[in-house]
């Protein structure tokens, strides 16, 4: 079974258009074009990138309704593919493993570390590179959102098998944040 877009918003919450580029259209998870100055404040406002609306923190507790929902249907395993760097961590904390990407997560974890070279970048060239944001998921995920990677976030894929916790963890040392 593939679990895809998953959204849980507060549809009464505000909304922020970083879904549209600055002319209105559709910009497909800012792979064409972004929004800057909706992404500030969806990002001042303590949304992560490509939410449009605040969520209502309701997966960890929808996920296992579903895992049951899967497993009363005979299915072994639930895929996905996380689209932003928090929602890899987020499948993480749900018991997913990697498919594809795990290599990647942890060369980001590592590259965040003081030296290393995403931890170099977050100069304050811009509001998505503050210092500072290497100790958070939603500081990380915007970094890279920002494409401090030098090349777009791509290519994870992640599993879980039913009633079994991978155990995953890439993010050992992240301040503890609500989301």
């Amino acid at each position: 079974m593939e679990l895809a877009f998953c959204v849980i918003c507060d549809p009464s919450a505000p909304r922020f258009d970083v879904d549209l580029d600055e002319q209105g259209k559709i910009n497909w998870f800012a792979s064409d074009g972004r929004n800057i100055p909706e992404e500030l404040r969806a990002m001042q406002a303590g949304l992560f990138p490509n939410q449009t609306r605040r969520g209502l923190r309701l997966f960890c507790e929808f996920f296992p309704l579903f895992e049951r929902f899967v497993d009363s249907l005979g299915i072994e395993m639930i895929t996905a593919e996380p689209l932003t760097y928090d929602n890899a961590i987020r499948y993480e904390k749900c018991g997913f493993d990697y498919l594809r990407g795990l290599r990647l997560m942890r060369e980001i974890d590592r590259e965040f570390q003081p030296g290393g070279l995403y931890f170099k970048r977050l100069d304050g060239s811009s509001m998505f590179r503050m210092p500072g944001m290497e100790r958070t998921v939603r500081g990380r995920s915007w970094a890279i959102h920002d494409n401090i990677m030098g090349q777009p976030w791509d290519g994870v894929q992640i599993y879980k098998m039913i009633g079994v916790d991978a155990g995953i963890n890439t993010f050992p040392g992240r301040e503890q944040e609500v989301w």
